[in-house]
């Protein structure tokens, strides 16, 4: 979870997106945010200036207990050779959904997708309801 000191913004979601100049990008980053604000109930935000989608927020405390962040509960970054799923749980633990996800890697709570068409939505969105009131305490 690098990057933890991003912020919620006011930034334009819909202006974001719309800036996506590969198609299948940008369409399927709008088939993320009615997936996400569908299972989360909440609506899309942007964070920081890497521009992630998050749905959601939570206070998230280090380790070490020194530091508390906010932190949204699932969302995602249209990124240039990927698209990027963050989710507030770890990936490894959940073997028997991500063996029917389809052609995708994962990380601790990321996936990386190339394109939507190559996942099961179905069990993506599992993944995403099960995320939209976790955090990683």
């Amino acid at each position: 979870m690098a990057g933890l000191a991003t912020q919620e913004t006011n930034k334009s979601v819909l202006d974001f997106i719309d800036q996506i100049e590969n198609d299948t990008k940008r369409n399927d980053s709008n088939t993320l945010i009615k997936i996400m604000s569908d299972i989360t109930g909440h609506k899309p935000k942007i964070w920081g200036d890497n521009f992630i989608v998050g749905f959601g927020k939570y206070k998230y405390k280090r380790k070490n207990g020194n530091e508390e962040f906010e932190w949204f509960n699932v969302g995602f970054a249209p990124r240039k050779s990927k698209l990027t799923i963050y989710l507030t749980f770890d990936i490894d633990k959940e073997q028997e959904l991500t063996s029917q996800l389809g052609k995708c890697k994962w990380g601790r709570g990321c996936l990386y997708v190339n394109k939507l068409v190559d996942i099961d939505l179905e069990v993506l969105k599992q993944l995403i309801a099960k995320s939209k009131t976790n955090t990683w305490q």
